[in-house]
């Protein structure tokens, strides 16, 4: 009996270290297989880009620049005979003042101001008017040659300036593939090397009495007039056609359907405002020249925006400004092309438009 007891007792040992075993084996975590290390990469970082807001505004054109530009305007005669075109420097002109120099010939005086083009010419002669209209912007003035009143002015140093009379073949070259008097040329470099050598300040000392819109569709005001067309006399070398490039906001110049190109460069004359002036002209000798009133002012029509305002324009502190309620006329920022034409016919034979 005590044996049989022994055995059971063993039997009873042995079950339970088995069962001991056995909850062992299941309370014993798992072996864990590493899980697989994914690598995302994370998104660069754009590096931000400063936006330059142009803060500058380049006095005659009304164009917003990144930089100040000090420089004095350069103001030069540019011959405008059927034989001197196409012209060199033009497209790059802030301003474009086309007067009558003797019967119908007209001749072409370019402001330079925030740019200065490598060339420029045919230059041509000066006239005391010329000379008064240099001195209102108190610019630098170049011509090659002069009327006997422009030389008077110019041999009392009423303006810095230089000629090519006494520069001919130093600061001023001769082209090979025009004839004299049509192919005197200077170059941005020749002007101020010619201002050092006449001791004069290339630096700005004087603003423009001059007004630009904020954009375009506050100038969108007046009598439509897609295309313009100012008559300077009877002859249809020097009648201008305007017409309007809605894309552009600008206005494409053209002689006798000829565009008008800058030879330089072979870039079209593109204009925000067209301004024709009414003034007083008398001829004074049998060559035809003219004594042109700018002090005055008068009727004045302003093309801009593809329309046509009637204004006024005024002699301001010897800059010609356009006049509209009293206050100079708001321009389209660029740049401008102004006719002075005579009292007689005047504005309204001489200017005509379409829509």
């Amino acid at each position: 009996m005590k044996g049989k007891m022994r055995a059971l007792f063993f039997i009873i040992i042995a079950l339970l270290l088995m069962s001991a075993c056995s909850k062992e084996e299941v309370m014993e975590e798992p072996e864990k297989v590493p899980d697989k290390v994914i690598e995302v990469e994370e998104p660069e970082e754009e590096e931000e880009v400063e936006e330059v807001v142009p803060k500058f505004m380049s006095p005659f054109t009304g164009v917003f620049e990144e930089e100040e530009n000090m420089q004095r305007p350069i103001l030069v005669t540019i011959n405008n005979h059927p034989l001197a075109r196409p012209q060199s420097g033009i497209s790059e002109a802030d301003i474009v003042y086309e007067f009558i120099a003797e019967g119908n010939v007209t001749r072409l005086l370019a402001v330079f101001q925030s740019e200065l083009p490598e060339q420029v010419g045919p230059v041509r002669s000066a006239r005391d008017y010329f000379i008064h209209v240099a001195k209102g912007l108190d610019a630098f003035y170049v011509a090659h040659g002069y009327s006997p009143d422009a030389l008077a002015l110019l041999q009392k140093g009423y303006v810095d300036n230089i000629n090519g009379m006494y520069y001919d073949g130093t600061l001023f070259k001769r082209s090979t593939d025009r004839k004299a008097p049509h192919n005197s040329y200077t170059s941005a470099e020749n002007i101020l090397l010619g201002a050092e050598k006449t001791n004069a300040s290339m630096e700005i000392s004087k603003l423009p009495s001059l007004s630009f819109h904020d954009s375009i569709e506050s100038a969108k005001v007046g009598v439509q007039a897609n295309i313009a067309v100012v008559h300077n006399g009877s002859h249809p070398n020097f009648t201008s056609t305007y017409m309007y490039d809605e894309i552009q906001s600008t206005y494409i110049r053209s002689v006798n359907d000829i565009v008008t190109i800058d030879k330089s460069n072979d870039e079209e004359v593109e204009l925000s405002n067209i301004l024709v002036f009414e003034a007083v002209h008398r001829t004074i000798d049998n060559v035809g020249r003219q004594s042109v009133d700018i002090e005055t002012g008068g009727k004045a029509m302003l093309f801009q925006a593809g329309m046509m305002r009637e204004i006024e324009w005024k002699n301001i502190d010897g800059i010609l400004t356009p006049i509209e309620d009293g206050v100079p006329a708001k321009l389209v920022p660029g740049k401008t092309w102004i006719h002075i034409i005579p009292t007689n016919p005047g504005l309204n034979t001489s200017v005509t438009f379409t829509p």
